[in-house]
């Protein structure tokens, strides 16, 4: 199953927790359209039927079906710029 580094656990924290955003927010992760191994990064009001949920210190990230079996073994990190924008990265857990 996804883990995630405490570093994107405080990243989700602060987009999830906007103004006007469900108590259930949290990151939708589904494969990209046209993409063989691509993965879309989203913000959803909570998940949809079959989402793998994973939930750690208060945030949640909805993995869809699809997406889970290449997420298994990797942990998702997350940086902000120094002009605010975040990245997420995937990480092999040992």
């Amino acid at each position: 199953m996804l883990t995630l580094t405490d570093q994107a656990v405080a990243v989700l924290r602060d987009l999830t927790t906007q103004p006007g955003l469900p108590a259930e927010a949290g990151l939708r992760i589904a494969p990209q359209d046209g993409a063989a191994d691509g993965l879309a990064l989203s913000l959803a009001d909570g998940p949809q039927a079959g989402d793998q949920v994973v939930e750690d210190a208060g945030v949640q990230v909805y993995v869809q079906p699809d997406a889970a079996a290449v997420l298994d073994d990797k942990a998702l990190d997350a940086r902000v710029g120094e002009t605010g924008e975040v990245s997420f990265q995937l990480q092999s857990r040992p």
